[in-house]
């Protein structure tokens, strides 16, 4: 299952970052990806965009390491981009909208960061602080822009559906009518039920900023780091009744990790603020589920290498993520899941075990899945 000098194809898959100003946004995306965006208490500190990429925590790798012995280890990655803070009327222009509508429509999916601690020496934008508040403050304004964009197209395909009877315009006309419903009650299109692919194409082709998934991150100060505080039960009931989740992230913790050098010393430390895990970690697995991936795995002497592939993907699909190649001459893939691999202890065992299939052309990747892809050039 080792691969020689191939050129692979990566998914570009980005989560936004965003929020008010000063909620630590720029700090969390310091945390969690190899970028350094400048973090400071004043509001627009953050103007362009800033591209990060971090290695999505996964023990398997390191197991199939144990067993494989491979010259390197190639764990999974997320994109990180982190957005300028968004202000009241933003939708209207004010303070960066524009700029910030135009970035976070280009992502994938959006960590929206909340401000859950009080600290007299960090100002917010607002003079208080609300994560409440400050949730329905960037849920509006992109409400209200998704309703902009909604009613101009709305206009031009109710022409083209009563002047030319388009029936794909009449389909999409009363797609748009329902979002504009939806959005005019103060409701993110995400909550619009949609019928059959061809109304999910559509919707899919809008790029609408509330279709988003969407995960809020609350950003808490260390002594609410494992339990939270009165601020994050008050986000948790909001988002309990619109079926969101969050998590909670304590942003100077993770900054203080993220300055440490080895792996020993950053376990110890978080052993001494008595957390399993860094909220880092969970973050980037939570980024990694809400942009619908998961991971396949190949392994060999070379390396072991974790792919990632939106969830639902066929065999051949999958192939094409290593080459295109692959998915053009795909002629099946033989399949070992994890916990058969780790048990036999190698592929040999695992075919002389009968724990190997062999797929064809409409085989759905499983996460986890051990795979050696057969092809014809």
């Amino acid at each position: 299952m080792c691969l020689r000098n191939i050129k692979t194809n990566f998914m570009a898959l980005r989560c936004g970052i965003v929020g008010l100003p000063n909620v630590g946004k720029s700090t969390l995306f310091n945390c969690v990806s190899s970028g350094k965006a400048q973090a400071a208490n004043f509001p627009f500190c953050t103007i362009e965009p800033n591209l990060g990429s971090t290695q999505v925590p996964d023990s398997r790798l390191e197991q199939l390491a144990s067993l494989v012995h491979p010259g390197r280890i190639v764990p999974a990655t997320v994109d990180f981009v982190d957005i300028a803070g968004l202000v009241k009327g933003a939708s209207k222009g004010e303070g960066l909208g524009n700029q910030f509508l135009a970035n976070i429509r280009e992502t994938d999916a959006i960590l929206h960061v909340l401000r859950c601690f009080d600290d007299p020496d960090v100002s917010h934008v607002d003079g208080s602080v609300d994560p409440v508040r400050d949730k329905e403050i960037i849920d509006t304004e992109l409400q209200l822009k998704d309703l902009e964009t909604v009613e101009s197209r709305l206009a031009k395909v109710q022409k083209q559906a009563v002047t030319g009877g388009d029936k794909q315009a009449v389909r999409l006309a009363g797609l748009l009518a329902r979002y504009r419903d939806a959005l005019g009650q103060g409701k993110n299109a995400r909550t619009v039920v949609l019928s059959g692919q061809e109304e999910e194409r559509m919707a899919r082709e809008l790029f609408l900023l509330t279709n988003k998934p969407v995960l809020y991150v609350c950003n808490v100060d260390e002594n609410s780091a494992r339990n939270g505080n009165e601020h994050t039960r008050k986000v948790a009931e909001v988002l309990q009744k619109e079926g969101q989740f969050h998590l909670m992230v304590a942003g100077r913790i993770e900054a203080e990790i993220a300055e440490l050098e080895t792996w020993e010393e950053r376990q110890l430390f978080l052993e001494a603020m008595g957390l399993e895990e860094s909220g880092v970690s969970r973050l980037v697995r939570a980024a990694f589920q809400l942009l619908n991936l998961e991971t396949y795995f190949t392994a060999g002497p070379l390396e072991v290498k974790a792919w990632t592939y939106r969830k639902g993907t066929k065999a051949p699909q999958a192939a094409g993520l290593i080459h295109s190649d692959f998915e053009h001459g795909f002629i099946r893939a033989e399949v070992i899941r994890f916990d058969d691999f780790m048990h036999y202890g190698s592929e040999a065992a695992c075919r002389e075990a009968g724990k190997m299939a062999v797929e064809g052309k409409n085989y759905i990747v499983r996460d986890g899945d051990i795979m050696h892809f057969l092809f014809s050039r």
